[in-house]
Protein backbone atom coordinates (compact mmCIF):
# COMPACT_ATOMS: atom_id res chain seq x y z
CA UNK A 1 0.00 0.00 0.00
CA UNK A 2 1.48 3.34 -1.02
CA UNK A 3 0.45 6.80 0.11
CA UNK A 4 -2.67 7.82 1.98
CA UNK A 5 -6.01 9.35 1.12
CA UNK A 6 -6.91 12.54 2.96
CA UNK A 7 -10.59 13.50 2.88
CA UNK A 8 -11.55 16.94 4.19
CA UNK A 9 -15.30 17.14 4.51
CA UNK A 10 -18.50 17.69 6.42
CA UNK A 11 -21.02 15.27 7.93
CA UNK A 12 -21.78 13.74 4.51
CA UNK A 13 -18.48 11.87 4.88
CA UNK A 14 -19.49 9.98 8.02
CA UNK A 15 -23.32 10.04 8.26
CA UNK A 16 -25.34 7.10 7.00
CA UNK A 17 -29.09 6.54 6.65
CA UNK A 18 -29.68 6.56 10.41
CA UNK A 19 -27.07 8.97 11.72
CA UNK A 20 -23.31 9.34 12.26
CA UNK A 21 -21.13 6.24 12.01
CA UNK A 22 -17.59 5.41 13.04
CA UNK A 23 -15.34 6.98 10.42
CA UNK A 24 -13.79 3.55 9.84
CA UNK A 25 -17.14 2.06 8.79
CA UNK A 26 -16.46 0.30 5.47
CA UNK A 27 -19.84 1.39 4.07
CA UNK A 28 -18.90 5.08 4.09
CA UNK A 29 -17.77 6.48 0.75
CA UNK A 30 -14.29 7.61 1.94
CA UNK A 31 -13.53 4.06 3.09
CA UNK A 32 -14.84 2.62 -0.17
CA UNK A 33 -12.54 4.96 -2.11
CA UNK A 34 -9.59 4.08 0.10
CA UNK A 35 -10.06 0.35 -0.50
CA UNK A 36 -10.30 0.85 -4.27
CA UNK A 37 -7.13 2.96 -4.33
CA UNK A 38 -5.24 0.69 -1.95
CA UNK A 39 -4.79 3.46 0.60
CA UNK A 40 -5.52 4.06 4.24
CA UNK A 41 -7.91 6.95 4.86
CA UNK A 42 -7.43 10.02 7.01
CA UNK A 43 -10.67 11.94 7.55
CA UNK A 44 -10.76 15.55 8.70
CA UNK A 45 -14.44 16.45 9.05
CA UNK A 46 -17.13 17.85 11.27
CA UNK A 47 -20.86 18.45 11.00
CA UNK A 48 -21.70 21.66 9.16
CA UNK A 49 -18.15 22.42 8.06
CA UNK A 50 -17.79 24.97 5.29
CA UNK A 51 -14.75 25.70 3.12
CA UNK A 52 -13.68 28.25 5.72
CA UNK A 53 -13.79 25.63 8.46
CA UNK A 54 -11.68 23.32 6.29
CA UNK A 55 -9.04 26.01 5.88
CA UNK A 56 -9.03 26.71 9.61
CA UNK A 57 -8.69 22.99 10.38
CA UNK A 58 -5.77 22.50 8.01
CA UNK A 59 -3.91 25.55 9.32
CA UNK A 60 -4.76 25.56 13.04
CA UNK A 61 -4.60 21.85 13.83
CA UNK A 62 -0.91 20.84 14.08
CA UNK A 63 -1.77 17.21 13.39
CA UNK A 64 -3.46 18.26 10.14
CA UNK A 65 -0.62 20.38 8.74
CA UNK A 66 2.32 18.44 10.18
CA UNK A 67 1.10 14.83 9.83
CA UNK A 68 -2.01 14.31 7.72
CA UNK A 69 -1.31 16.66 4.83
CA UNK A 70 2.39 15.90 4.26
CA UNK A 71 1.80 12.15 4.07
CA UNK A 72 -1.21 12.32 1.74
CA UNK A 73 -0.80 11.74 -1.98
CA UNK A 74 -4.52 11.99 -2.75
CA UNK A 75 -6.73 14.79 -1.39
CA UNK A 76 -10.53 14.83 -1.67
CA UNK A 77 -12.20 18.16 -0.87
CA UNK A 78 -15.71 17.24 0.23
CA UNK A 79 -16.57 20.70 1.55
CA UNK A 80 -18.49 23.58 0.02
CA UNK A 81 -21.93 22.00 0.04
CA UNK A 82 -22.91 23.30 3.47
CA UNK A 83 -21.79 26.77 2.34
CA UNK A 84 -24.65 26.87 -0.16
CA UNK A 85 -27.42 25.95 2.29
CA UNK A 86 -29.86 28.84 2.83
CA UNK A 87 -29.30 30.54 6.17
CA UNK A 88 -31.67 32.47 8.41
CA UNK A 89 -29.04 34.24 10.50
CA UNK A 90 -25.49 35.45 9.88
CA UNK A 91 -22.92 32.83 10.84
CA UNK A 92 -21.55 34.76 13.83
CA UNK A 93 -25.01 34.86 15.42
CA UNK A 94 -25.88 31.24 14.66
CA UNK A 95 -22.53 29.92 15.87
CA UNK A 96 -22.77 32.02 19.00
CA UNK A 97 -25.77 30.15 20.41
CA UNK A 98 -23.67 27.36 22.04
CA UNK A 99 -21.78 30.02 24.01
CA UNK A 100 -24.88 31.44 25.69
CA UNK A 101 -25.10 31.12 29.46
CA UNK A 102 -26.83 30.03 31.61
CA UNK A 103 -27.79 26.67 30.13
CA UNK A 104 -31.60 27.22 30.22
CA UNK A 105 -31.16 30.38 28.12
CA UNK A 106 -29.01 28.48 25.64
CA UNK A 107 -31.58 25.72 25.30
CA UNK A 108 -34.43 28.20 24.79
CA UNK A 109 -32.42 30.09 22.18
CA UNK A 110 -31.58 26.86 20.33
CA UNK A 111 -35.22 25.73 20.30
CA UNK A 112 -36.37 29.14 19.11
CA UNK A 113 -33.79 29.20 16.33
CA UNK A 114 -34.69 25.73 15.09
CA UNK A 115 -38.39 26.55 15.08
CA UNK A 116 -37.96 29.88 13.31
CA UNK A 117 -35.26 28.91 10.82
CA UNK A 118 -37.44 27.38 8.05
CA UNK A 119 -39.90 30.26 8.21
CA UNK A 120 -37.12 32.85 8.04
CA UNK A 121 -35.57 31.06 5.06
CA UNK A 122 -38.90 31.09 3.22
CA UNK A 123 -39.48 34.75 4.09
CA UNK A 124 -36.06 35.73 2.73
CA UNK A 125 -36.38 33.51 -0.33
CA UNK A 126 -33.13 31.79 0.61
CA UNK A 127 -31.05 34.81 -0.34
CA UNK A 128 -28.67 34.42 2.60
CA UNK A 129 -26.18 31.55 2.24
CA UNK A 130 -24.32 29.89 5.10
CA UNK A 131 -21.16 31.25 3.44
CA UNK A 132 -21.02 33.60 0.44
CA UNK A 133 -19.82 32.01 -2.80
CA UNK A 134 -16.85 34.37 -3.07
CA UNK A 135 -15.70 33.24 0.38
CA UNK A 136 -16.20 29.57 -0.51
CA UNK A 137 -14.03 29.94 -3.61
CA UNK A 138 -11.41 31.91 -1.67
CA UNK A 139 -10.99 29.35 1.08
CA UNK A 140 -11.04 26.36 -1.27
CA UNK A 141 -8.28 28.00 -3.30
CA UNK A 142 -6.24 28.58 -0.17
CA UNK A 143 -6.65 24.93 0.81
CA UNK A 144 -5.47 23.75 -2.61
CA UNK A 145 -2.52 26.16 -2.67
CA UNK A 146 -1.45 25.12 0.82
CA UNK A 147 -1.78 21.42 0.04
CA UNK A 148 0.24 21.74 -3.15
CA UNK A 149 2.94 23.61 -1.25
CA UNK A 150 3.50 20.53 0.90
CA UNK A 151 2.93 18.02 -1.89
CA UNK A 152 3.43 19.49 -5.39
CA UNK A 153 2.50 16.12 -6.92
CA UNK A 154 -0.70 15.80 -4.88
CA UNK A 155 -3.76 14.57 -6.75
CA UNK A 156 -6.78 16.71 -5.81
CA UNK A 157 -10.45 16.06 -6.47
CA UNK A 158 -13.40 18.11 -5.25
CA UNK A 159 -17.13 17.42 -4.95
CA UNK A 160 -19.90 19.70 -6.11
CA UNK A 161 -22.50 20.75 -3.53
CA UNK A 162 -25.01 18.00 -2.90
CA UNK A 163 -28.74 18.48 -3.50
CA UNK A 164 -31.07 18.21 -0.51
CA UNK A 165 -34.72 17.82 0.34
CA UNK A 166 -35.32 18.81 3.94
CA UNK A 167 -37.83 20.97 5.75
CA UNK A 168 -34.97 22.67 7.59
CA UNK A 169 -33.81 24.20 4.29
CA UNK A 170 -37.02 24.57 2.27
CA UNK A 171 -35.60 26.87 -0.43
CA UNK A 172 -33.27 25.57 -3.16
CA UNK A 173 -32.40 28.68 -5.16
CA UNK A 174 -28.75 28.55 -4.03
CA UNK A 175 -28.06 25.05 -5.30
CA UNK A 176 -27.72 25.40 -9.06
CA UNK A 177 -25.63 28.61 -8.86
CA UNK A 178 -23.32 26.93 -6.36
CA UNK A 179 -22.82 23.94 -8.68
CA UNK A 180 -21.98 26.25 -11.58
CA UNK A 181 -19.56 28.13 -9.35
CA UNK A 182 -17.90 24.88 -8.32
CA UNK A 183 -17.34 23.96 -11.96
CA UNK A 184 -15.77 27.33 -12.70
CA UNK A 185 -13.58 27.16 -9.60
CA UNK A 186 -12.35 23.64 -10.37
CA UNK A 187 -11.43 24.65 -13.91
CA UNK A 188 -9.47 27.66 -12.66
CA UNK A 189 -7.59 25.61 -10.07
CA UNK A 190 -6.98 22.54 -12.22
CA UNK A 191 -8.89 20.29 -9.84
CA UNK A 192 -10.87 17.22 -10.91
CA UNK A 193 -14.55 17.59 -10.06
CA UNK A 194 -17.16 15.01 -9.09
CA UNK A 195 -20.76 15.95 -9.93
CA UNK A 196 -23.03 14.84 -7.08
CA UNK A 197 -26.43 15.66 -8.56
CA UNK A 198 -26.55 12.63 -10.90
CA UNK A 199 -25.74 10.35 -7.95
CA UNK A 200 -27.71 11.95 -5.12
CA UNK A 201 -30.83 13.35 -6.80
CA UNK A 202 -32.29 9.98 -7.89
CA UNK A 203 -32.10 8.77 -4.29
CA UNK A 204 -33.85 11.91 -3.07
CA UNK A 205 -36.56 11.49 -5.70
CA UNK A 206 -37.07 7.88 -4.60
CA UNK A 207 -37.29 8.82 -0.93
CA UNK A 208 -34.15 6.89 -0.05
CA UNK A 209 -31.36 7.92 2.28
CA UNK A 210 -31.51 9.54 5.68
CA UNK A 211 -34.99 10.77 6.69
CA UNK A 212 -33.47 14.20 7.38
CA UNK A 213 -33.32 14.74 3.60
CA UNK A 214 -29.72 15.90 3.79
CA UNK A 215 -27.56 12.85 4.49
CA UNK A 216 -27.24 9.75 2.34
CA UNK A 217 -28.15 6.10 2.30
CA UNK A 218 -25.64 3.35 1.65
CA UNK A 219 -26.43 3.07 -2.05
CA UNK A 220 -25.62 6.76 -2.43
CA UNK A 221 -22.38 6.32 -0.51
CA UNK A 222 -21.48 3.59 -2.98
CA UNK A 223 -22.39 5.78 -5.96
CA UNK A 224 -20.37 8.72 -4.66
CA UNK A 225 -17.40 6.44 -4.04
CA UNK A 226 -17.54 5.12 -7.59
CA UNK A 227 -17.67 8.67 -8.96
CA UNK A 228 -14.66 9.75 -6.89
CA UNK A 229 -12.72 6.65 -7.94
CA UNK A 230 -13.49 7.36 -11.59
CA UNK A 231 -12.28 10.97 -11.20
CA UNK A 232 -8.99 9.79 -9.73
CA UNK A 233 -8.32 6.75 -11.90
CA UNK A 234 -6.07 5.62 -13.36
CA UNK A 235 -3.22 7.90 -12.33
CA UNK A 236 -3.99 7.86 -8.59
CA UNK A 237 -4.06 4.07 -8.38
CA UNK A 238 -0.46 2.92 -8.01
Amino acid sequence: MTGRLLVVGDSLTYHGPTGPELVTDPRLWPQRVGRALGRDVDLLARQGWTARDAWWALTKDPVAWSVLLPRADVLVLAVGGMDALPASLPTYLREGIPYLRPAPLRRRARRAFRAAHPHLVRASGGRLRALPQVATDHYLSRVVAGARYYRPDLRVVALTPSPWRTTDHPVHRTHEPSVRAARAWAQREGVALVELDPVVQPALDAGLGNPDGLHWGWSTHDGVAQAVIAALAPAAIA
